[in-house]
């Protein structure tokens, strides 16, 4: 008889399948659940309280570093092993730090997965081999916060054949939160010799700035460079807002410019831009939540158009009495993955 209760959290069905079938292969693993998105991981997590999830990271909703974090609380006890195509040593660190005990890269699963899974349940550490030499301490939910990542926190939506970009969004209950993550997001960027594009409030660009400043990164010689750029969003809405809705040609040329001319002074290895903005915030709590949805489509066309690393933030305190459970789906569909604040 099956004795260990599985929960398998994949929105890639033919990934989904897979895994299903591998965990066939050891009678005594009986999968009790499967869901395709990150909410409602953490709510099966809480109805079933498995003995394993098997986790992806790239999910719909809220994604699958959130969702741990989350579920560590409500269901302690269950063991979470993380499956995702994400192959950076930091997503591993960050993955392990929300307290789950294993990683599979998924291009390893067919070789890696029974064995991963034996050795969570057996209560060990597990990484894989592509990842030796590196020193992967258990962590704490305090320890993953410490870190804020987009691209390689969060590995991209499959829909269908497409290759989706790098739009994240955030939703914040506060301003101290927000910057905190900011600060890291932008910073690491300019650390690495890159461009960040920021867009938006006064407040926000003034308590950026000094963040950044005792975050160690040379914000001055950025600026000099170009590597740095920030301006109003209010003023940047009016550029390409018309009668309420944004203008898709004013739209990608403001943006596409900034980007190519952030690109060119960019000196890391990538010369890849970080954009973060929050005109949509702006949007929302005007209740123009159509203009802040056409946006993120716009912005969408951004990310697939040039090396960039977008974040879009949204503020709950004032938007959220206008957002609705359906603006609110809407709003994350347009993104790659969904963190919280």
């Amino acid at each position: 008889m099956a004795s260990v209760r599985v929960v398998v959290v994949e929105d890639h069905e033919q990934f989904r399948r897979f895994i299903c079938s591998t965990l066939e292969k050891a009678p005594e693993l009986q999968v009790v659940g499967i869901v395709s998105d990150g909410l409602a991981a953490v709510q099966k997590a809480e109805e079933l309280q498995p003995d394993l999830i098997l986790l992806d990271i790239g999910l719909p909703t809220l994604n699958g570093i959130e969702a741990a974090r989350r579920i560590r609380k409500l269901s302690p006890q269950s063991k979470i092993l993380f499956v995702s195509q994400e192959s950076s040593a930091d997503v591993v660190r960050e993955a392990l730090g929300t307290g789950a005990s294993g990683f599979v890269v998924k291009s390893d699963a067919g070789r890696d997965l029974l064995e991963a899974v034996s050795a969570v349940l057996r209560g060990e550490q597990f990484v894989g081999k592509r990842f030796s030499g590196h020193d992967f301490v258990p962590g704490s939910d305090a320890v993953a916060s410490q870190e804020f990542r987009t691209e390689s926190a969060v590995a991209p939506l499959q829909r269908g054949s497409e290759i989706t970009r790098n739009h994240d969004v955030v939703f914040y209950s506060d301003d101290a939160g927000l910057l905190d993550d900011l600060m890291r997001f932008v910073g690491a960027a300019l650390k690495a010799g890159n461009a960040a594009v920021v867009v938006a409030t006064e407040s926000h660009r003034d308590g950026l700035l000094s963040r950044l400043q005792a975050y160690g990164s040379d914000i001055g010689v950025a600026i000099e460079q170009g590597r740095y750029i920030s301006f109003d969003a209010a003023d940047a809405l009016s550029t390409f807002m018309i009668n309420g809705m944004p203008d898709s040609a004013q739209f990608l040329n403001l943006f596409g410019s900034l980007i190519a001319r952030a690109a060119e002074v960019a000196t890391g290895e990538q010369s890849r831009v970080t954009v973060f903005g929050e005109g949509v915030h702006l949007l929302l709590g005007q209740g123009n939540a159509e203009a802040a949805i056409r946006v993120e489509k716009l912005t969408n066309q951004i990310a697939n158009l040039y090396d960039v690393d977008i974040l879009c933030g949204y503020s709950l305190g004032p938007v959220q009495i206008g957002m609705d459970s359906h603006i609110f789906q809407r709003i994350c569909a347009e993104h790659s993955a969904v963190h919280s604040r």
